[in-house]
Parts: structure tokens; sequence; C-alpha cells
């Protein structure tokens, strides 16, 4: 039976519909879905090697790169989270109670200024102590306003996090099992060359991989380097700016030292003069260094992007979807850009017929 134009529009709207209508119900769940992709894109070499020495125990082989998964993911990102809370509660204690005055930091740090840079920062009325009092007064109600609504929040979505990560967690397992059969399905239902959705599923692969890798082994060296001088300078909370170091390294060049960088600062104006020198040495030859070696290596190079695509592409990713971003970001750009090469010409030759 022939297929008429006005049945094949029809079939497109159903389609478009139910799709529409699909992706609505995922959404509540999007990030579980998605982090569940990513992870088995990650593990599915784990999974496989597993699979060779197993290869009549699937489920088996799916169960063993799931725990393994929680062992090396899952449970040290707990950890480390309950820390940040207990670090980030004590803190905000000590600030509720007064025994951290910042105008009384701010205050030093201005005492021991040269008279050049008072009388620059005098120009914007940044050396007058009510005036700083009161600002920081400010910026301390916003950020408590700020913690209680945070907190709020998290206490309101326990259930739904929890459940969220059960899905996560059970789509996973299925993804290891049956990646191999969803992929090749999906590939056969996108209307176009064979070599050319190779081309494209091999970007996808490859960009997750490049950025999560990339990104999160420089964060995860960052903020453990930092927190770990922070540590040995006997700086409260080690831990918490370790893991902010590890948040603010995902933009790159800068992005620790926004932390470090202020800390040695004040050691220099209050007379820590040695802390100050090892702090600030050790920020630009150790944490600094691991971001301008590391980034390139592991996020340029496999990805086959200019830094600047990198950048731009992460932080517009983080604007746009959060902490995902940093993702979802280079993967649209690597798209969108193996996308126009196959659209202009420019695409990889076809493998020889056998």
């Amino acid at each position: 039976m022939i297929s008429s134009p006005l049945q094949n529009r029809s079939l497109l709207v159903l389609l478009l519909a139910v799709t529409v209508a699909f992706g609505a119900i995922l959404w509540p769940y999007a990030g579980a879905v998605f982090w569940g992709l990513v992870l088995a894109i990650l593990f599915a070499p784990l999974h496989r090697w597993l699979l060779a020495r197993m290869p009549r125990r699937r489920n088996l082989a799916a169960f063993l790169t799931l725990c393994l998964c929680l062992v090396i993911v899952v449970l040290p990102t707990a950890l480390i989270a309950a820390s940040v809370v207990q670090e980030a509660s004590s803190t905000y204690t000590r600030l509720r109670s007064g025994q951290a005055n910042f105008g009384e930091y701010v205050r030093q740090v201005l005492d021991a200024l040269p008279s050049w840079a008072v009388s620059l920062l005098e120009r914007f009325h940044l050396t007058s102590t009510s005036e700083l009092q009161e600002r920081l007064t400010s910026l301390g109600a916003q950020a408590s306003r700020a913690l209680a609504t945070r907190a709020l929040d998290m206490g309101q979505n326990t259930l739904q996090f929890i459940v969220a990560l059960g899905v996560m967690l059970y789509l996973l397992f299925f993804l290891l099992r049956d990646g191999v059969k969803l992929v090749a399905r999906v590939r056969d239902s996108i209307p176009l060359e064979p070599h050319h959705k190779r081309q494209l599923s091999e970007k996808f692969t490859t960009v997750i991989r490049a950025t999560v890798k990339g990104n999160l082994v420089v964060a995860a060296v960052q903020g453990a380097l930092g927190g770990m001088i922070f540590w040995m300078l006997g700086i409260e909370g080690p831990v918490m700016w370790g893991v902010l170091m590890a948040f603010l390294s995902l933009l790159p060049a800068v992005g620790a030292s926004l932390i470090w960088g202020p800390v040695a600062i004040y050691f220099f104006a209050t007379g820590a003069i040695w802390q100050g020198v090892v702090l600030t040495a050790f920020g630009v030859g150790v944490i600094g260094l691991v971001d301008n070696v590391l980034r390139p290596l592991l996020v340029g190079k496999d990805t086959k992007m200019p830094d600047y695509v990198v950048l731009i592409s992460t932080l517009g990713g983080m604007a746009l979807f959060g902490l995902t971003g940093f993702v979802i970001g280079p993967v649209i750009a690597a798209l969108f850009m193996a996308t126009w090469d196959l659209f202009s010409g420019r695409e990889e030759p076809p493998p020889p017929a056998a």
C-alpha cells in the first residue's frame, strides 16, 4: 500500500506530538537521565572488560560495573558533600555569632596598603569603615537569606533527590547492559548516511568523555591541592574551600584564584609573610599549572575544538543549564561543528568498503 502525502504529514505530526509529550514526562528527571547516560558512556570500557570475562552473564557484568560506579563516583561525592555541609554550617554559625568579623579583616588589609592604593580606593568610597561595615552587613544578610532558602529547598526536595538518584542508577544498569542494542536502534532510526551517523555518534561520545574527564580531573586536582594547602596553613574549613575552588576551576585560568588570592592578600596585609608567600607560590606554580597543562590536554585535544570554543560553550552551557551545562555546552558545540561539516561537505571520508 502506497502512503499518500497527507498520511506522511499526519505521521510526522503524530511523531512530533508524542515526542514532545514524552519529553515533557521525562523533563522532571532530565538531570538523572542525562547523568545516567554520561556515566554509561564513561564506564562502558570497564563494562566491556568485565563482559569479555563473563560473556554469558550480562546482568552480573552490568551490576558489577554499577557497584564500581557507586564506589568510585557516588560514595566519595556523598562523603565530600557531607563534610562541606558540616564545615559550611560551622562557618555560618561563626558569622552569626560575630566570631568572624569581615569588617575587621578588611580594615587590617586597608591599614597595610600603601598610600597610593588608599587614595585610589577613596575615589570609589571604599575606605570608610562604616560604609564597609554596612556593605558587608548587607552582603551577609543576603547570603543568610540565600543560605536559609537553599537549606529549606534541600529539605523539601530530599525525597525528590533520592528518587532521582534511584532513577539514575536504575537507568544506568540497563544502559550498561543493553547500551549496544539501544545505540543500534537509535542509529537505524536516524535518516542519514551510515558513515554520517557513525561520525556524529563518535563525536558525541568523544566530547562527553573528554569534557567530563578533563573538567572533573582538573576540578578534582585543583580542589584537592587547594584544600591541602589551606589545611597545611591552618585555614579553617579546608574541605569547603577546596570544593569551592573545584567548582570555580570550571572557569579556566582564573577560577581557583578567586578563593586563594584574597586569602594570600590577607596574609600579606596582616604580617603573615611566609604564609602569603607559600600560598601565592603554590597557587601560581602548582594550582595554576594544573589548569594550564591538564585542561588543554584532556579537553581540547580529544574534542578537536579550539580552546576558545571550549571556554565559551562551557560558560554558556553553565549559564543555561547550571552545573550540568559544563558537559552539555561543549557537546552541543561539537555537534554543531560536526553537523555543519557534514552539510558543507567537509566531513571525513567514509571508510573503504571491505
